[in-house]
């Protein structure tokens, strides 16, 4: 299927294409691969009496009394109200004034929608109406609910999808017989139908399995082709040990830990070697894997080597650039001056850093996306790192490698992937695991709550405010919408902003914000001008703020485990004790044994081996659980044995074929250069 623009569908025009432009989706492609990120289900109608606040559910209900109409034609509402044993649930529909000559006294009909607790009244805003044998024909179907921005409904997005379904030939069968056969994977188009608009939920499984298969197999075919071209590179850069890194490690405020010393000897090791170096760094954290990166650049400059080291925020960037300036001062190294690359950099500023780097006299610097740009040309690198491995693609992470001769390359991440899981998923790479913290920093206290505690803890993190403390408060979504019970930033922020004190200044962050934007809210956070932070993940590799001490996570079972400790490790960073409120949307009994865990571990691998063996395949509704790698669909920790199948295969077709250039294998060569090509999957090849 070619990359058509969304003009070419029926019925999309250019305010259409710029809301779907909004979540990403400007081709068909991007279009038949913007997958639901969960489903609603129709469940059989309940009686009025057993209605709850707070769930979505349908009504079945008699008409007593004609419908009332308050306002006129432009703006009018519709109240009907459903009475059984003296309980009451109100309807209201705005601007539906049909719906007067619609609903006939004395005739049952079925309402379903969001019932919400209003003044004391139980009420359900703006429900679906169907009859009776409309309904029926509705239960146990599964709806697509889409990732939305304002504008945009589920409703959209999936009439969008069902005409392109019907109306082209989605993909040419790519994956071998063989493959498919031997790993029970469906055809891919029925895949791609299946994932959209299941008809129960065993066809679901079927696509699911099949999508996150090929998912795993593209990124682990291009991993390893990688792998192929580059292993066994000698270390273009010689290295010898210099005193200057033990000089380092004497004057630093704080020990290392032991585990933090036997990691740094292997780096040292790796670096002196006549083998370039290729690791991966796994540290919970707060477990001090950023020092370790700086000792590693401080060894390159002393032996004339240029190092980078490259993050996926700005404000976590200029975050490390401090610490470095810093840590270079306090042992007298300031000839190397670090330079601080990143977008917003002035342009006059990129030339004169530019021009540094090309002729070797600055050996390090610290950015963003900005360091793999085409016009940067480096004179002598000999150290690549990256930090927050899992938010960068494929593509990324070797682009600066390759500029100039290889260099040693060093890979940080803190989330927690069981040794199993790490190796296959970086399998070019050698692995170190920090598996100690600090002795100075205190464990963080946690409780796992209802939304009944919410009160309460609004007022604890008044408290802590009061104090001179600051808060997080994380939500799923950014706003409010459609089919989705979740909290969003945008309501919660103007609620914090009413229940809080004036004095307590509360402001929201979400990715869809402009890059300046964000990064001027993370900045004023870390100076203390903003006390509470409403957000999306998006602060999971955010700044480091050692006076935040609260961290208080909504619907918290919308978040896999591991996402969630990421969460927790944003406060915790001083010297002051921290707590973590994890929010449960749900009485689901899974749901709290799950969350226990965290309630009782701050250890994050023993979280990740724990999460792994509760959960299994775990559940095909709820937003993706594991915020570790940059897939639409798969998740390392649910689908780990689809990953180790996914791997068994590609390690199998790759020995017989490293380039994929016989026949047969055309179609699998093509696909793996469109799956690269998908903004979601930045796999390279």
């Amino acid at each position: 299927m070619n990359d058509e623009p969304l003009r070419s569908l029926k019925g999309i025009g250019e305010k259409t294409e710029k809301l779907f432009a909004k979540v990403g989706v400007t081709t068909l492609r991007q279009l038949l691969h913007y997958y639901p990120r969960e489903y609603d289900q129709y469940t059989s109608p309940v009686p009025v009496s057993a209605v709850r606040a707070g769930t979505t559910c349908a009504v079945r209900g008699m008409i007593v009394n004609s419908p009332s109409v308050k306002g006129n034609q432009r703006k009018s509402v519709i109240l009907l109200e459903l009475v059984q044993d003296s309980v009451r649930l109100q309807l209201t529909w705005f601007n539906m004034p049909f719906l007067r000559s619609t609903l006939k006294k004395g005739a049952s009909y079925v309402f379903r929608g969001k019932v919400q607790e209003k003044s004391g009244r139980l009420v359900m805003e703006q429900p679906e109406v169907f009859t009776l044998g409309a309904y029926d024909q509705m239960i146990s179907c599964l709806q697509p609910v889409y990732g939305l921005t304002k504008g945009l409904t589920s409703k959209m997005v999936a009439k969008a999808v069902r005409q392109l379904t019907e109306s082209r030939a989605l993909e040419q069968e790519y994956l071998p017989e063989e493959i498919r056969r031997e790993n029970g994977l469906c055809e891919i188009n029925y895949a791609l139908e299946q994932i959209h608009f299941p008809e129960n939920m065993e066809t679901l499984q079927q696509a699911r399995k099949r999508l996150v298969f090929d998912e795993f197999f593209f990124f682990l075919l291009a991993m390893r082709r990688l792998k192929e071209r580059t292993e066994d590179i000698r270390n273009a850069f010689p290295i010898r040990a210099v005193w200057t890194t033990e000089e380092v490690i004497e004057n630093l405020p704080f020990p290392l830990t032991r585990a933090q010393m036997r990691v740094w000897n292997e780096i040292e090791s790796d670096m002196k070697s006549s083998a370039r170096m290729s690791r991966l760094v796994q540290g919970d954290v707060g477990s001090g894997k950023t020092v370790l990166a700086f000792l590693a650049m401080i060894l390159a400059a002393e032996n004339g080597y240029q190092s980078a080291l490259m993050v996926p925020t700005e404000v976590l960037a200029r975050q490390h650039y401090e610490s470095l300036c810093s840590l270079l001062a306090d042992n007298h190294l300031e000839q190397y001056e670090p330079r601080l690359l990143t977008g917003s950099t002035t342009a006059k500023e990129k030339r004169r850093i530019y021009q540094e780097l090309a002729d070797g006299s600055c050996k390090m610097v610290i950015g963003t996306h900005a360091l793999i740009q085409e016009k940067v040309q480096y004179h002598s690198l000999a150290l690549v790192i990256t930090d927050e491995q899992h938010r960068f693609g494929v593509r990324q992470r070797t682009a600066l490698a390759e500029k100039g001769e290889p260099p040693n390359v060093l890979v940080m991440s803190a989330t927690p992937i069981p040794r199993t899981l790490a190796i296959i998923l970086y399998g070019d790479l050698s692995i170190s695991v920090i598996d100690e913290l600090p002795a100075r920093r205190l464990p963080i206290k946690n409780c796992v709550v209802n939304i009944g505690y919410r009160p309460n803890a609004y007022r604890f993190i008044q408290r802590q405010v009061e104090q001179g403390r600051q808060a997080y408060v994380i939500c799923p979504m950014v706003e409010e919408s459609e089919g989705m019970d979740a909290e969003n930033v945008l309501d919660y922020t103007e609620r914090l902003k009413h229940t809080l004190p004036e004095s307590i200044c509360v402001r929201y962050l979400h990715g869809k914000m402009k890059p300046a934007e964000k990064n001027e809210i993370m900045e004023q956070f870390a100076r203390n001008e903003i006390q509470v932070l409403v957000s999306t993940t998006v602060v999971e590799v955010g700044v480091n703020v050692p006076n935040a001490t609260v961290m208080m996570v909504e619907n918290a079972e919308r978040f896999g485990l591991a996402q969630l400790h990421q969460l927790r490790g944003r406060v915790g960073r001083g010297e002051y004790q921290s707590y973590c409120i994890f929010v449960q949307g749900t009485s689901d009994e899974a749901t709290s044994k799950r969350l226990d865990i965290l309630n009782h571990s701050n250890d994050g691998f023993l979280i990740a081996r724990e999460d792994l063996k509760l959960r299994g395949s775990g559940d095909l509704l709820g937003t993706r659980q594991s915020g570790d790698m940059e897939f639409a669909l798969a998740d390392i920790f649910r689908d780990s044995e689809e990953l180790m199948k996914a791997s068994q295969a590609a390690g199998k077709l790759l020995a017989e074929d490293l380039e994929l250039a016989k026949p047969g294998h055309e179609l699998l060569r093509q696909a793996l250069s469109d799956f690269a090509a998908l903004d979601q999957h930045d796999i390279g090849i």
